[in-house]
């Protein structure tokens, strides 16, 4: 009997990915245990072994395919011998299950429903017929959809996955609930993404994470399919109470760049939501070169995405990183997916409360008197003083990860991973 090869779900976060090599030709003989194909997702390659012993029979998913496929999608039949009787399009029938994401375990706060205004999606994506008159019929505002289609184009199949996923959706406050994912078992971590990102910036992370804790990574206002409220500003403080709404006992939270500015307003406003800090590439004080940037983001936002992560590359990667060409190539596709599901007002009003908080809280960080982790990267151009933000917080720990930077959890994730590790594991 033939086995069904599918896109596997790596991590809670991921939810699709793309088939970027084949290591065993049609008819091939495998080994249980041996490298079968090569998978990217979520900014990474991905080596994926055999579970089944047997000769690759029929191949659905060609390599290098740029469409990206939900998990679960059939990729390919491995049989036991490679002339028994084999019905392609009815294996495909009965085993292509492409998966919607999990729904989170937490219980949603007290609230009326969430708000239907968020944030206008990119200028001129593509919209097909069926998915406006199907979004029309939800009540769904269409340009919130992302697109799955090329260029983002908006389908059917996006708009019936976006209404099936906002009913998992977690209430924070009146008229707003938020996309968070949640996997494992045991004390709860926390996941704060950084400025223009989601939760798919821990994605090298979350494995690891959920072998020993429950983790809860937050995608925040105006991000994926979070509410964005209409406001002009996305405060730092807004964004820590709602982390605290979704904590209902001390967690360890773990937050980078402007989730790291989230995770030390969370200790300092909401100290008994935090068990312990880990915070990467932090900062106290937006330095010139970081506002910089990030007004250079906002203004290519509404360009193609793959321009605007050609434009950041150079300032989150080391010249070390970039040198792999590669490696820069899926970095850069990475960056741009993320990048065409992020709002432009959405990168709009998270900036501007990100102004106001800057040097704010230099001068109380001292208070804390949390277990706190500080991780650093060596080459880092944006958050260049994460070493002093170590200083200045009592007994905290600093891992400089030498030669990295601004984008640590990517570049160097395992550097990362052992930091996280033995600073969540000296508090067990």
């Amino acid at each position: 009997m033939a086995i069904a090869v599918r896109m596997p779900k790596l991590g809670m976060s991921m939810e699709e990915g793309r088939v970027v090599t084949w290591e065993v030709e049609p008819g091939g003989r495998v080994e249980k245990g041996e490298l079968l194909l090569i998978i990217e997702s979520e900014k990474a390659e991905i080596e994926i072994e055999s579970t089944h012993s047997g000769h690759l029979r029929h191949v659905y998913i060609e390599a290098g395919d740029e469409d990206p496929l939900p998990c679960g999608t059939l990729l390919a039949a491995i049989a036991e011998t490679p002339d028994e009787a084999f019905d392609a399009e009815a294996f495909r029938a009965e085993h292509d299950q492409p998966q919607m994401p999990k729904p989170s375990t937490h219980k949603p706060a007290e609230a009326t429903p969430a708000a239907t205004a968020r944030a206008p999606g990119k200028k001129g994506r593509a919209i097909t017929p069926a998915a406006g008159g199907l979004a029309k019929k939800l009540g769904i505002d269409v340009t919130t959809v992302p697109g799955s289609g090329p260029g983002g184009r908006v389908l059917r199949e996006d708009v019936e996955a976006f209404a099936a996923r906002r009913k998992d959706l977690v209430y924070v406050a009146e008229g707003v609930a938020l996309e968070v994912g949640t996997d494992g078992e045991g004390d709860p971590v926390v996941l704060l993404p950084g400025f223009g990102s989601d939760i798919s910036v821990f994605a090298r992370q979350t494995p690891m994470l959920v072998e020993r804790y429950r983790v809860s990574a937050v995608n925040p206002r105006g991000v994926g399919l979070s509410d964005a409220p209409e406001t002009p500003s996305y405060e730092v403080a807004t964004f820590a109470s709602d982390a605290a709404v979704l904590i209902e006992a001390p967690a360890h939270v773990i937050g980078t760049s402007h989730g790291a500015a989230v995770a030390l307003e969370l200790a300092l406003s909401h100290p008994e939501k935090v068990r312990s800090l880990a915070l990467v590439t932090p900062f106290l004080e937006a330095t010139p070169r970081l506002l910089a940037v990030i007004d250079a983001w906002i203004r290519a936002a509404d360009a193609d995405p793959d321009v605007l992560a050609a434009m950041l590359l150079p300032w989150m990667f080391s010249d070390a990183f970039l040198a792999d060409e590669a490696q820069r190539r899926l970095v850069r596709r990475g960056l741009a997916d993320v990048a065409a599901r992020i709002p432009t007002v959405t990168l709009e009003r998270t900036a501007a409360g990100l102004r106001a908080w800057s040097g704010a809280r230099s001068d109380v960080v001292e208070k804390l008197r949390v277990p706190t982790l500080v991780v650093a990267g060596g080459a880092d151009l944006l958050a260049p003083h994460a070493a002093e933000v170590a200083r200045r917080i009592p007994a905290a720990k600093c891992e400089v990860v030498a030669g990295s930077g601004h984008a640590v959890s990517i570049e160097a994730p395992d550097a990362l991973n052992t930091a996280l590790a033995n600073h969540l594991a000296a508090l067990d």
